[in-house]
């Protein structure tokens, strides 16, 4: 069964977790990294589901797939001037 991700809901790191189908340090990493957006209630984050589509979005993955490949070019432009 596949829940919705309502844009304007509040979610969880749990279920975040379990809509992503990722791991607890998966979502950590993601939050620490910037990478999802979160608010930090006491001592738990909240997650706009807003912020969970955009993390799925394919414009997202392209901007990733963008960063990697300038990342590779600079890494073997380097590795060639050696």
């Amino acid at each position: 069964m596949t829940e919705e991700i309502k844009e304007n809901s509040v979610y969880t790191t749990e279920e975040v977790q379990a809509l992503l189908k990722v791991s607890n340090s998966t979502v950590k990493r993601l939050l620490k990294n910037g990478i999802l957006k979160a608010n930090k209630v006491g001592r738990q984050y909240r997650v706009l589901g807003k912020e969970i589509l955009r993390l799925i979005s394919p414009e997202v993955e392209q901007q990733a797939i963008k960063t990697y490949l300038n990342l590779k070019k600079k890494a073997t432009d380097i590795i060639g001037e050696w």
